[in-house]
């Protein structure tokens, strides 16, 4: 894999209403990750867990030559995933009941969030404690019908952002925001006690199956997205295009 190339895989836990394809899906998995899923009290959340669990393993063995049930995973303190034993390979999960993904690189951190946009509301509500006074106040000058898109934005790219740096809620949300000189101009900030720099990353935005989808990963040379697929999430995977990413800063 060239340091240059992030790899973004998609996979959908409705696919998994099909029992073979969840067989499947359940082989590949630890007995602690079948342990996990067994505890879980509702089907949709079970195909969900079982999706996210299944599609990390077949995305990491499409780049390192390990059969998707052999890969073991640890988790930091504040329970960001990593691979055990050491292989160079940094991923990132987020998941929903519509949507699973990963975002797989070679040797830096990264970080991706995916939300619904039916989220949107939800995200209202708990903006006023998590986003900055400059990123609230920016968005009191958007147009009511803008401002839904731009939460979800917002909520994507800080999540994305305290998960790449694999510390949690620990980071507080208000100390680091999001500039938008204009939909094509966007910066990241930090507050000067804040303990990291903006110039450390980069990020872009996507869309995929209704959810706003943000990447960050520390900072790269003309970074290169590549898009797959797994339908259902143990399949083989499909490429697919992708209009073209505005990261930032350029």
């Amino acid at each position: 894999m060239n340091k240059k190339v992030l790899h973004l895989w998609y996979a959908y836990p409705d696919d998994l209403l099909n029992e073979e394809a969840a067989h499947t899906c359940f082989r590949l998995l630890s007995e602690e990750e079948r342990a996990r899923w067994q505890a879980l009290k509702f089907d949709k959340h079970r195909r969900e867990y079982l999706a996210t669990h299944a599609l990390v393993r077949n995305a990491l063995s499409q780049h390192r030559a390990v059969p998707p049930e052999s890969w073991r995973f640890h988790s930091n303190a504040h329970g960001k995933p990593a691979i055990e034993p050491e292989c160079g390979l940094r991923f990132n999960l987020s998941n929903s009941l519509g949507l699973v993904v990963c975002l797989i690189a070679e040797g830096v951190e990264v970080g991706v969030d995916a939300e619904s946009r039916e989220r949107a509301g939800s995200i209202a509500e708990i903006a006023p404690r998590m986003f900055a006074p400059l990123e609230l106040a920016q968005l009191e000058h958007l147009r009511e019908d803008q401002r839904p898109d731009r939460r979800l934005r917002l909520w994507t790219l800080k999540e994305a952002y305290i998960k790449a740096r694999g510390m949690g809620l620990a980071l507080p949300t208000n100390k680091f925001f999001f500039v938008f000189e204009s939909e094509k101009e966007l910066r990241m900030e930090m507050d000067p006690n804040f303990d990291d720099v903006p110039e450390r990353w980069q990020f872009c935005t996507v869309e995929n199956a209704g959810h706003c989808i943000s990447i960050m990963v520390e900072k790269l040379a003309d970074p290169e997205l590549h898009v797959w697929e797994s339908r259902p999430p143990a399949a083989a995977p499909r490429q697919l295009m992708l209009a073209t990413e505005r990261w930032f800063p350029k």
